[in-house]
């Protein structure tokens, strides 16, 4: 079975407004995109997004999965908030990452570290 993988916003804008590495952009064109329902909010939550930028993130969020919440997710982010401590939207995508078995696309590592089970990768790397 091909890996797949959760991306997080930060990569999804960086992709949408030209500024990720070529590396991370063949990565983003070569999958099926799948992201969080925070990921989803996050992508929409600004008043200073440019117009041309809108209409580039709401085709990819038409184009992907996007997890709906579910018990196992509830559960799983609990578990990561009391555990690491993390912002609730973090433990909701890094929860997310976990129970579907993705690998989490983002640049921002730190918020991330050693979550038992995450499998990270930085599209700048």
């Amino acid at each position: 079975m091909a890996e797949r993988y959760l991306i997080d916003s930060n990569s999804i804008i960086d992709f949408c407004n030209g500024t990720l590495p070529e590396k991370g952009k063949n990565l983003l064109l070569s999958i099926k995109p799948e992201i969080s329902i925070i990921t989803n909010i996050e992508l929409f939550a600004s008043n200073n997004i440019p117009d041309n930028e809108q209409i580039l993130l709401k085709k990819f969020v038409a184009f992907s999965n996007v997890f709906p919440i579910d018990k196992d997710l509830i559960d799983s982010t609990i578990s990561i908030r009391l555990l690491y401590r993390i912002k609730l939207p973090d433990a909701l995508i890094a929860a997310t990452a976990i129970v579907n078995n993705l690998t989490l696309i983002t640049r921002n590592n730190k918020d991330f570290t050693n979550i038992k089970g995450l499998k990270i990768l930085n599209p700048y790397l």
